[in-house]
């Protein structure tokens, strides 16, 4: 044992904000909004883009919804789950949706030309740097109802705010507009009790022109005009110096909770940009990222698939990665969302499935009502089961008492509730569905109703009741435990053949290309087949993933690849998990990171090369980078306080040496380590709770030298701490790399880094 004063984490990061060359820099032009600079406050945000000497500023705001239903208001009442019905037809017309608010641009004195666009880190700050000097800054205050923009040199010949012309499709009325001299602004009246107003001040400084932009609502107040006048006058008298000093300081405070650093600057610049998107599209007190987060279209039409809510799983992988990074009020935000509908929510499992509890529809609008589509999947209850999973991580992460007594436990068990009623006994006296289905195999044909319980049916709801067993525990629930316990075992055995691949139903095997990782959803995101979960949990994975590996990539999206490099990850194959995150990042973004589901670069990993913008392909991303960095699940679900720390689990051998601060664990312990020469040789656990902290023994025959009395228990270093205790180890660090893997993940190339196209290029129909 040493003393703890001697271990330094000398080789560890903490930079408390991202380093100046992790910033986003792009050259100009910017034709394209997708490809912008992404700026905002979780309610606003906005994007920078053009070219020559025009700028262009996005605007967005997350609560601007038209909520008018397409079919009659509550069709959901007479399409009810058992009898069925054109489920389809009420996601057909234009609304709900959510709505684009308008753009300013801006158009300089002739002799400033844009050069490059930037994205600074760690203030947040938009920059338009100038050919020959001088440049525009912006930010959409963390702290303030207010976006501030600064331009050094002459003034600007002109400047305009106009709203989107994607609402006339929605029979709304042309905007009112005014000028008067400094300030111009428009007015848009909707179709539904919401009428919203962008504005714009200038007033020159010096050699500079302060401009102040407020995008208000009838949400805010009622008079939205004179509440965006009041919000701009207010942060021009304090100018842009003033107003910046509180979001740069918000914006330290959400970096500080961790960072990361990893040896290739492609993977670490895209977790750095994921994890700002964050702390830019959600906050706690505005409403959580649906589609496209804050960065609705901009391109003269509503945005794609409505820029609602998916709960099949956009919602949830996008936030999926906050518990690890500490970024806890980012989460929060969906989670009070949920909470918030709860009567919504209630009336909902009422009406449509005949039931007690509540049920959170499978694609729904800001108001919680669901808005059809294919009903296998938009209206099926499971999706409630996934939401559920996200308030059982959040305590699990936190080891909040409150939260878990008065908000996760009440909605995780009313969602119990729905689906325990939904359940009925077969004659064996497994627990099964009326229906059943699993995203989004087979679309929206006859096929795609399964035989109950599909696996992601069946996985789902195991995952549900086991952690609503294990909250029942940790609030000393004992009746509630049991029944829980008991709901999750009548549910039986996962399906698979003599082969040991998971189906996606008692009968039915995957024969396709499938761009949703339904069937093997109990891999991960859930901890029910795991690689210590012994003999049978490994021959279902190493089977399971070599069949999704002959059905190959044809009909993957983005997201696909995101997610299964996590799932990867997970199981411990860390090259296959490396490559698939490389060919989402080099082939499924655009220029400033964002998703756009297709193959940009035509390279044969999909025969999908559109362009529609989501965010959870993003958050899948930043999610996989953790997995390989720290893993902290129980090999034991549903039992209370049997987390795990894995630290390095799953690193590629390309990245030797590598290091993270304060990933937050399961537990709600707080880890750092540093990795040398491909192996762990310092660790940190800052313990979240009393009890037992158990550490994976995968130092390759390395014995650490701890900080205080630690046990060997099997392939466990277990120490007995206090909450606030600290254990630390310091390892030998190998003389020397290891010679590489035999599948050794090699740099992917695409057809961008090649003038030729690469062996395996079809016509990417």
């Amino acid at each position: 044992m040493i003393p703890a004063s001697t271990i330094t984490p000398s080789g560890a990061s903490h930079a408390a904000f991202p380093p100046a060359d992790q910033n986003l820099v792009l050259d100009a032009p910017i034709k394209n909004w997708d490809d912008a600079i992404p700026l905002g406050n979780g309610l606003t945000g906005g994007l920078l883009w053009g070219e020559g000497s025009t700028i262009r500023l996005s605007l967005d705001r997350g609560d601007l919804w038209d909520g008018r239903p397409h079919s009659e208001a509550g069709w959901w009442k007479k399409l009810t789950w058992k009898v069925g019905g054109n489920w389809n037809e009420p996601y057909a017309g234009r609304t709900p949706t959510k709505l684009p608010s308008g753009r300013l641009e801006i158009s300089l004195d002739p002799s400033q030309k844009i050069k490059t666009f930037e994205l600074n880190m760690a203030s947040a700050e938009g920059f338009v740097h100038f050919a020959g000097g001088g440049k525009l800054d912006a930010f959409f205050s963390a702290v303030s109802p207010a976006t501030l923009l600064r331009i050094t040199g002459p003034a600007p010949k002109a400047l305009s705010i106009r709203p989107t012309s994607a609402v006339k499709s929605l029979g709304y009325p042309v905007a009112k507009t005014g000028d008067d001299g400094t300030a111009q602004w428009y007015v848009q009246q909707t179709k539904v009790d919401l009428t919203y107003c962008g504005y714009v001040e200038t007033r020159r400084v010096g050699e500079q022109t302060l401009v102040a932009i407020a995008v208000t609502s009838t949400n805010d107040g009622d008079d939205p005009l004179q509440l965006a006048r009041d919000r701009c006058m207010a942060a021009l008298d304090k100018g842009y110096t003033v107003m910046l000093a509180p979001h740069a300081a918000w914006w330290r405070d959400f970096w500080a909770q961790s960072s990361i650093d990893l040896p290739e600057s492609i993977f670490q610049n895209y977790y750095v940009l994921c994890r700002y998107y964050y702390g830019a599209a959600s906050r706690r007190g505005a409403p959580p990222m649906p589609l496209q987060g804050v960065w609705t279209a901009d391109n003269g039409e509503l945005p794609p698939w409505k820029g609602d809510y998916h709960n099949d799983l956009n919602t949830q992988m996008t936030y999926i990665g906050y518990p690890a990074t500490g970024n806890f009020d980012q989460g929060a935000s969906y989670l009070d969302f949920l909470l918030g509908l709860t009567p919504a929510f209630t009336e909902f499992a009422y009406d449509f499935y005949g039931t007690a509890g509540l049920s959170s529809p499978g694609v729904m609008s800001l108001a919680g009502q669901p808005l059809g589509g294919w009903g296998q999947y938009s209206l099926s209850p499971t999706m409630t089961s996934w939401n559920a999973h996200m308030f059982y991580l959040h305590w699990r992460y936190t080891l909040d008492e409150r939260f878990l007594r008065e908000e996760a436990y009440p909605w995780c068990k009313a969602a119990g509730d729905c689906i325990r009623e939904l359940l009925k006994p077969d004659d064996q006296g497994v627990l099964k569905l009326f229906r059943s289905t699993s995203p989004e195999i087979f679309d929206n044909s006859d096929r795609a109703w399964l035989i109950p319980n599909s696996n992601y049916d069946l996985m789902c709801m195991k995952m549900q009741f086991l952690s609503l067993a294990e909250m029942a525990c940790a609030l000393e629930k004992v009746d509630e435990e049991t029944q829980w316990r008991a709901t999750a075992d009548a549910l039986g055995d996962f399906h698979v053949n003599d082969k040991g691949i998971l189906l996606l139903d008692v009968k039915t095997p995957l024969t396709e290309s499938h761009r949703h990782l339904s069937n093997i959803i109990g891999m991960f995101p859930f901890n029910l087949i795991t690689r210590e979960g012994g003999e049978e949990d490994l021959r279902r994975i190493r089977a399971s993933l070599e069949k999704w590996d002959q059905l190959g990539t044809s009909w993957w999206c983005g997201y696909s690849y995101s997610w299964m490099s996590g799932l990867r990850a997970r199981v411990g194959d860390a090259e296959s998990a490396l490559r698939h995150l490389e060919i989402f990042v080099k082939a499924f973004i655009t220029r400033n990171g964002f998703h756009v589901n297709g193959d940009q670069t035509q390279s044969s990993f999909s025969n999908f090369v559109y362009r529609p913008f989501t965010l959870e392909g993003n958050f899948a991303a930043l999610q996989a980078i953790h997995e390989m960095l720290l893993q902290s699940w129980s090999p034991t679900p549903g039992q209370r306080d049997t987390e795990i720390i894995r630290v390095f689990p799953s690193m590629p051998w390309r990245w030797h040496d590598a290091s993270f601060t304060d990933l937050r664990a399961e537990g709600g312990h707080r880890v750092s380590a540093r990795r040398e020469n491909n192996a762990t040789t310092w660790l940190r656990i800052m313990a979240g709770r009393n009890g037992e902290v158990r550490v994976q023994d995968n130092f390759e025959s390395r014995m650490p030298e701890w900080n205080r009395k630690v046990t060997r228990r099997g392939n466990l270093f277990v120490a007995t701490l206090k909450k606030g205790d600290v254990l630390e180890a310091m390892l030998t660090k190998p003389a020397q790399v290891p010679p590489a893997p035999e599948k050794l993940a090699e740099p992917v190339v695409t057809r961008n880094d090649s003038t030729e196209a690469p062996a395996n290029a079809g016509d990417g129909k």
